[in-house]
């Protein structure tokens, strides 16, 4: 029941899967739903992971329910319902006395004329679809396990709500928390074979011992541990404040998360330039030199800023605005040594994209990809992190 919309489902980037998918089906079976409206809640409760999706789940469900047309094999289905004394004893006298006085092709005409009225207005025009059978009866004629399309409560309520699409503004770009943004940077996590020969490998020593007619043979293989290695490099104060926060949940994320091999982290202002500081304050400074020569090419490297300055600030020697900082090389000249030393790097900019039309962040982002500082970014930025060269 309902393939297509299935397909639907999946046609528009919603995850539903088949457990999923079987699990709605079973709740149908089992009558837990009288209308389209219920349907459409229900529907959604199994089938749909997060609010992230509600978007594309109401034009899904929009588009097949819209234009929904009954069944070919709906004749047999009404023949059915007819043979079945049980469900008229669900009508009332006047719907019996109705159904008594109609023929089959007059029900049918009946029917169509309901179906039609049902997807032109959406403002009637019951009807039942569903495990027992089809009935075109309105609200007092409800049948066991079927779903009512239409009619007040029903059909027409779940269509406004997939029109508004209400829950539009639920978009994995809006909102940022620690633990979103640790399940994203899980998506780096690389497990690699390391250390002795000392962890059984059991389907290889299966294997073996299948070969050597039975005689044992004992596959070892190294014990498989996290392999990736993480540098963060985040710009703060002045444009930055306001990111602050945003900032903050990025660092404590990486901070707490067990997935990397090492985890190393340094602050900039506006561009790196000669040296990096373990504090906010940048008073603690490490030579920007020393770490291109101790951390390995194989580190991933996430840099963190507007990427807004004056063009001075990013192209000039001593174009650094800190008091204490007098650069010898220009800041484009060490984000390009960055680039070019580490195998993959990143940036990631908490402005949206419609403010990255200024020199300075145009010019950053032909040295190194940038990325919006959102889910859906950060996201992206893991894929460019792990993609292999």
């Amino acid at each position: 029941m309902f393939t297509d919309f299935f397909y639907t489902l999946k046609e528009k980037k919603v995850p539903v899967s088949i457990t999923e998918w079987m699990a709605l089906m079973e709740a149908l079976s089992k009558g837990y739903i009288s209308n389209l409206n219920d349907f459409y809640y229900l529907a959604r409760a199994i089938l749909v992971k997060s609010e992230a999706y509600y978007d594309q789940y109401d034009v899904a469900f929009q588009e097949y329910f819209r234009g929904i047309e009954a069944p070919p094999e709906i004749a047999e289905q009404i023949l059915s319902w007819l043979r079945d004394p049980i469900n008229k004893m669900l009508l009332s006298d006047e719907e019996r006395a109705l159904l008594d006085s109609m023929a089959l092709d007059e029900l049918l005409e009946e029917l169509e004329k309901r179906l039609k009225e049902q997807t032109e207005q959406h403002d009637g025009g019951d009807y039942w679809i569903g495990r027992g059978g089809t009935s075109p009866f309105g609200h007092s004629g409800e049948h066991p396990g079927g779903i009512r399309m239409g009619g007040s409560g029903g059909g027409g309520s779940a269509m406004q709500i997939a029109e508004q699409r209400q829950f539009r503004n639920y978009r994995s770009d809006l909102t940022l928390d620690v633990r979103q943004i640790e399940v994203a940077l899980k998506g780096l996590r690389r497990l690699d074979h390391t250390g002795p020969e000392d962890q059984l490998d059991l389907d290889k020593t299966i294997d073996a011992t299948c070969r050597n007619a039975g005689e044992l043979e004992f596959i070892w293989t190294r014990d498989r541990k996290n392999a990736v290695k993480l540098l963060l490099l985040m710009d703060a104060g002045g444009s930055m404040e306001p990111f602050a926060h945003l900032c903050s949940l990025l660092f404590s994320a990486a901070h707490s998360s067990t997935h990397f091999k090492d985890f190393q982290y340094y602050y900039f202002h506006n561009c790196v330039y000669d040296a990096l500081y373990k504090d906010i304050e940048r008073r603690d400074g490490v030579g920007t030199d020393h770490i291109l020569r101790t951390l390995e090419p194989d580190y991933k490297v996430i840099l963190v800023g507007d990427a807004w300055m004056a063009t001075s600030e990013l192209i000039d020697m001593y174009g650094a605005i800190y008091y204490y900082e007098r650069n010898h090389k220009a800041g484009i000249v060490r984000l390009k040594q960055i680039a070019e030393h580490f195998t993959h790097c990143v940036w990631l900019n908490p402005e949206p994209p419609r403010y990255w039309n200024h020199p300075t962040v145009l010019t950053i982002g032909k040295v190194l990809p940038m990325f919006e500082l959102t889910l859906d970014g950060l996201h992206q930025a893991i894929k460019k992190l792990i993609v292999k060269r």
